[in-house]
């Protein structure tokens, strides 16, 4: 992928994987705060949890949330039914992102191996 900014620096990091930890709005609200606290990033506002209430595809239920952080933010993705997550930390500050693989696999009882990708 091409650089088009070098002057502004970014870590992305893309994590998933299938989960048995029991999921609710609060739990994916204290999952997002735990996360940017094992790699050091502060939140500066509330985490946002929506969650679709039925509209949309079954396969489709579950979570969506976004958590702001000073230098970015991370949004998650939890399909219920099937138990997989999606996630993503976006951060203009330096972060380990094998401490994001191993936090997300601790605190989601990770199901099997996980998938993950920095661009």
């Amino acid at each position: 992928m091409d650089d088009l900014a070098p002057e502004i620096y970014r870590q992305r990091l893309l994590v998933e994987g299938r989960y048995r930890a029991a999921l609710d709005a609060a739990a994916v609200e204290g999952f997002l705060l735990g996360l940017a606290r094992a790699l050091g990033l502060t939140p500066y506002g509330q985490a946002v949890v929506h969650a679709p209430g039925g509209q949309g595809q079954e396969i489709n239920q579950g979570f969506d949330a976004f958590l702001p952080l000073v230098d970015s933010g991370i949004a998650a993705y939890f399909w219920s039914g099937p138990g997989f997550f999606s996630i993503v930390v976006y951060s203009c500050a330096p972060f380990d992102p094998g401490a994001a693989v191993d936090f997300c696999g601790q605190a989601l009882q990770a199901a099997g191996p996980l998938a993950w990708k920095e661009f």
